[in-house]
């Protein structure tokens, strides 16, 4: 199992997905709530890598779960760039649009709340398939 964490100052988000891709979880926590959240998965999951996204508070999130948590699991960081454009999209993908919202151009269309936990499902899929190609 694999946790992705997106890290943020005021949000997080986190998703949990099997090896052979299948989501089990994913939730927007706030950041208050993010390590109790994350020692919960880790409980609740049989963890065995963290994923995270390299930007904003990448570095001091990852010295606060290990330090926190003092897990032997790895925390391996990876390329967040672009990743909210490419959340916008697969929140339409998961959540098709209804009503009158299917007229309005994806492009213009806004997710109706944060897209964090979709942008964990993203760095998953991304160290997944770095992983794959080694």
């Amino acid at each position: 199992m694999i946790l992705g964490f997106d890290p943020g100052r005021d949000k997080c988000g986190l998703a949990v997905m099997g090896w052979e891709r299948q989501l089990l979880y994913h939730q927007v926590v706030t950041s208050q709530e993010a390590i109790a959240t994350i020692q919960h998965l880790c409980q609740q999951f049989a963890i065995e890598t963290i994923v995270m996204g390299n930007q904003t508070t990448a570095k001091t999130w990852k010295q606060n779960i290990t330090q926190d948590l003092a897990l032997s699991v790895p925390i391996v960081l990876v390329d967040e760039r672009y990743s909210t454009l490419e959340a916008r999209d697969r929140y339409w993908q998961m959540y098709p649009p209804k009503g009158i919202q299917r007229l309005i151009p994806q492009g213009m269309r806004q997710p109706p709340g944060p897209i964090d936990d979709i942008v964990a499902i993203l760095l998953i899929e991304r160290y997944l398939g770095v992983g794959s190609r080694e």
